[in-house]
């Protein structure tokens, strides 16, 4: 056979290849990547620096007296201008080729592999990887071919070449190593629904996917950030299904899914599996569950877990400090958040710009400004410099303590900070003046942000339409709307459902189900704030066949209708009186297993009171006190007047004084009720 048995390497060719396995030194393998077809080479460093891994343990000790070069073979390949992916054989061999190809006919399926590896390495020699598996399969040279068509699906998948990788797996009959191979590919470019498909035709077809497409599924999960925990538990079920042993990467991921989640009880129950199994958990998975304790107010586990870090092989670093300390700013204990700022520093651990913005968001919402204040001279003292997200946070707790006037000093210490405010910081500015009816305000700081050259997102858009909205200035909000689009920023489905709010507002029912189209044709899917959207405008204007109508159409979406949304049908019934139709919502909703809130009852209390049913809406104050749901001092004011209604004045005092035994502030209104109560009870007596 005509092999070719090579003398020494010359200088024209490559350094030899290191493999995974031993092999003998004078066992090499010559390289050389090329370009797609017709280009000159100029990535010949590639498969010389590559070190090649093996996925079997194939024998080669029968090659140890062996070298190939394949620089003859790449060279054909990038000459030869038939030989892309979807070439069809022809229907004969020009004989220089049959020639090259008995000249490798005795190359292990192993080297081709190496190879092919080698060549997708590199995003521009994919083309050449492609010819190559073409050409074996044309000759017969090596028969592992759905692993050749594997290594190449991956190699797309990480080229972020998805829609080659699936034209290449139409190729031939999908095998468990391509199907998973193909579900890789669409996880790591974050296509889920694409490898959640393929994942179910690949059980209906017999096989089961891998543990490495699991934990790429669940990773894509985390970073699209729509993790949710319904779905990580129904792909933990699947893997038990599968009897997939977990290994500590998976582990890990599924922590990490159900942390950033919001489901703690379960991210704590697989961090113990972890434990149990002798296995070590990543420090980014402590940190995300430390982060999600304490964004649910559970500080003292987070603590203690922290501690049981200091106590084992891992040290705590700056992200799991400012995990804890994010969880203090946020239960607002400023102590516990200083306390561990002190600790940090003396275990040598030095604080970065996260740790100072949350320190400064624990003062700013404590009102410590002249504390925040000292904090950036800290911060520049010891070159930290801040940035606009620290002032955007400090102006967020003004904001949301109603101090929007404050907008002002805290441009102005930005300022003198040296600091530049970027697009956040103005959006967080336009949101503060916008919730406290200061348009003028807001338009200003709008058009100043695009005299300094920074463009608006949707998040300022939304902003500056939902404000006019909400204060009546539709015809603003739509000139807005029209803006938006004007300027090239596409508007998302949180835009589309502040203008539906507005069109209901207005009743402009056809523009409404016009910009439903318009939204669905631009490829966004009515979500759960839509539906809810709908079903309140339509109940305020009693439209509630309408209302009814989409609720149907949520759930055949596959949606379920949330709290919220059951809130605003009681509500809307309740505001004309139709108390049997609320009771009905009420108890649609507890078939659909949501816990009713304060603000339901509220509604189902203030429709039998305005039914004139006063005896019904002092049943629903007995249910709450029986379901340990605290009634509040719209549960009062709303319960007198039910009884003013139907000039029961004399008992409005009673639940007047139960309000305030039970912990209640009056409000206005509330003192407004019992005022008109003993108003009409003096015109009474004097009649």
């Amino acid at each position: 056979m005509n092999m070719l048995l090579l003398p020494p390497p010359l200088s024209v060719r490559f350094p030899s290849i290191r493999w995974a396995y031993p092999v003998p030194r004078h066992h090499q393998i010559l390289h050389r990547p090329l370009f797609a077809a017709g280009t000159p080479s100029v990535a010949t460093s590639l498969l010389c620096s590559k070190r090649l891994d093996f996925d079997d343990g194939d024998d080669v000790a029968s090659l140890q007296n062996r070298r190939y070069d394949f620089a003859p073979l790449l060279q054909f390949l990038s000459i030869s201008p038939d030989w892309d992916i979807d070439s069809a054989s022809p229907t004969s061999f020009d004989p220089a080729e049959l020639r090259l190809a008995e000249s490798y006919r005795a190359v292990p399926a192993p080297l081709w592999h190496s190879l092919l590896k080698s060549l997708c390495s590199s995003s521009s020699s994919i083309q050449t990887a492609y010819s190559l598996v073409t050409w074996l399969q044309k000759h017969n040279l090596c028969f592992s071919f759905e692993l050749l068509y594997s290594i190449l699906i991956n190699a797309l998948g990480r080229s972020e070449k998805l829609y080659e990788a699936f034209l290449l797996s139409q190729r031939q009959t999908l095998t468990p190593l391509t199907y998973n191979a193909l579900i890789g590919a669409c996880a790591r470019n974050d296509d889920l629904e694409k490898a959640l498909n393929l994942m179910s035709r690949m059980r209906r077809d017999g096989y089961q996917p891998d543990v490495v497409n699991y934990s790429l599924v669940i990773q894509s999960l985390t970073r699209s950030n729509e993790i949710d925990s319904v779905m990580l538990q129904k792909l933990y079920e699947e893997i038990e299904g599968d009897k997939i042993e977990l290994d500590g990467q998976l582990l890990n991921d599924i922590v990490l899914g159900f942390a950033k989640a919001g489901d703690v009880n379960r991210a704590l129950s697989f961090l113990a599996m972890i434990q149990g199994n002798g296995l070590s958990p990543r420090t980014s998975t402590i940190v995300a569950v430390l982060s999600a304790l304490g964004d649910s107010g559970r500080t003292l586990e987070a603590e203690a877990i922290f501690e049981e870090l200091k106590e084992g092989r891992l040290k705590p670093r700056t992200r799991a400090y400012n995990a804890l300390l994010k969880g203090y700013s946020k239960a607002g204990s400023l102590k516990d958040a200083e306390s561990i700022v002190s600790e940090m520093e003396t275990s040598g651990v030095s604080p970065d710009e996260q740790t100072y913005s949350l320190l400064i968001d624990a003062y700013g919402n404590a009102g410590r400004w002249e504390s925040a204040r000292i904090l950036l001279k800290e911060m520049e003292a010891r070159n930290v410099q801040p940035n606009s997200y620290v002032f955007s946070r400090i102006l967020a707790s003004y904001r949301d303590r109603g101090e929007w006037q404050r907008s002002f000093q805290v441009l102005r210490e930005m300022k003198n900070c040296g600091v530049r405010p970027d697009r956040h910081f103005y959006n967080v500015m336009i949101d503060a003046f916008g919730k406290y009816n200061c348009l003028d305000h807001a338009m200003a700081t709008f058009e100043r942000m695009k005299s300094e050259g920074i463009q608006p997102d949707n998040v300022t858009w939304n902003t500056l339409i939902d404000c006019h909205g909400k204060l009546g200035h539709h015809k603003k909000a739509e000139e807005l709307f029209e803006e938006m689009q004007e300027s090239g920023c596409a508007p998302c489905t949180t835009t589309y459902n502040i203008m539906i709010n507005s069109f209901g507002e207005q009743e402009r029912w056809n523009d409404v189900k016009s910009l439903l189209g318009k939204m669905r044709s631009q490829g966004l899917l009515p979500n759960v704030v839509t539906y809810t959207t709908l079903v309140d405008i339509y109940g305020q204007s009693g439209r509630f066949n309408e209302a009814i109508e989409c609720l149907e159409d949520m759930r055949s979406a596959g949606l379920k209708p949330s709290a919220t949304m059951y809130n605003a049908l009681i509500n809307a019934y309740a505001q004309r009186g139709l108390s049997e139709q609320a009771v009905h919502a009420f108890r649609v909703m507890r078939s659909d297993g949501l816990k009713p809130s304060t603000l339901a009852l509220n509604s189902l209390i203030n429709a039998f009171g305005e039914d004139r049913r006063d005896a019904e809406a002092f049943a629903v104050l007995q249910y709450m006190k029986e379901n340990d749901l605290k009634p509040d001092v719209v549960t009062y004011t709303t319960l007198m007047k039910a009884l003013i209604r139907v000039e029961k004045f004399d008992r409005v005092p009673a639940v007047f004084e139960e309000m305030m035994l039970s912990g209640c502030t009056p409000d206005r209104k509330a003192r407004a009720m019992l005022r008109s109560a003993l108003k009409y009870m003096k015109q009474t007596l004097r009649s």
